[in-house]
């Protein structure tokens, strides 16, 4: 969703990505899909060590600017050459790390700049470091983060493995809506927490749960929702939906209403597929305050 959005919306901020993705490997969740290279977003594998390889080793300024001229020369003939989208999208993107390089938001990603108890509010972990360092970049104007959480996959012992989980994201997700709300920014920011399936409810024969796409919930907060709303119920055994279920397109055009983003308006991929940003999904407008 990054990806749409930043390519209709553009960027907020011209010194900082549209997008990133924090604590994973973007290529496989979370990537621009077959939108041009600009799109794909910053990758930080881990949010303790911010953004690597961005400070000049053993060289002054004028020393890199001079560098940076060279390696333009020796490009320019291929350029000409090669009046291709991937060589521009080469050119860009060191123009892009250029950027962020000299820029004063660089420090954006440095995590030592917060508070020993902001820090330890949202958790030692990866991912409520990954959660801080997501409430930065939307302070400065990233259009859209994204911060992976993985190891749910509990086939087995979920009853020993799923409490700790848990215990780390709701400690995160508890500090970053709080921390938002604070800073005025919930309103203006939608925050979503999901998955690709839920979990069986009925335990297997190694005390895990396996894979179950047909009831599960997620959750939607800030950005015009209402607060303190449930939406849809399962029966009993937590099986099936009996009451307002949600489609995925329809949860797909509900995160891109609030984004603001055209419904219904089609873009190609270059083998000249059609797509919208949620198929033929619709927002469920009752979620809105």
């Amino acid at each position: 969703m990054g990806a749409w959005l930043q390519k209709y919306k553009g960027r907020l901020n011209p010194n900082l990505p549209g997008t990133v993705f924090v604590g994973g490997d973007s290529r496989i969740n979370g990537g621009g899909g077959f939108f041009e290279p600009e799109f794909e977003p910053l990758t930080i594998g881990d949010p303790n060590s911010g953004l690597r390889n961005s400070k000049r080793r053993g060289m002054d300024e004028g020393t890199f600017a001079h560098r940076l001229d060279l390696a333009k020369e020796f490009d320019t003939d291929f350029h000409d050459r090669y009046q291709l989208k991937q060589v521009r999208a080469y050119t860009q993107m060191y123009d892009d790390a250029v950027r962020i390089m000299t820029s004063r938001d660089l420090q954006v990603f440095d995590l030592t700049k917060e508070d020993a108890a902001t820090r330890e509010a949202y958790g030692e972990d990866a991912f409520g470091q990954g959660c801080l360092l997501a409430r930065r970049l939307i302070e400065h104007d990233v259009r859209s983060v994204e911060v992976s959480f993985g190891g749910w996959d509990m086939h087995n012992n979920v009853f020993v493995a799923a409490p700790d989980k848990c215990a780390i994201l709701d400690r995160a997700m508890t500090a970053l809506l709080g921390d938002l709300e604070r800073r005025g920014k919930l309103q203006d920011t939608l925050v979503v927490l999901t998955t690709e399936f839920g979990r069986t409810p009925r335990i297997n024969q190694n005390a895990g749960r396996d894979h179950y796409p047909k009831a599960f919930s997620s959750v939607l907060a800030g950005g015009g929702i209402k607060g303190a709303t449930v939406w849809g119920k399962t029966d009993a055994g937590g099986e099936n939906v009996e009451e307002n279920a949600v489609q995925i397109a329809d949860f797909n055009a509900t995160i891109a209403y609030t984004l603001g983003l055209p419904l219904d308006q089609v873009l190609y991929s270059p083998s000249k597929r059609p797509f919208t940003v949620a198929s033929k999904g619709r927002p469920l407008l009752d979620l809105f305050a």
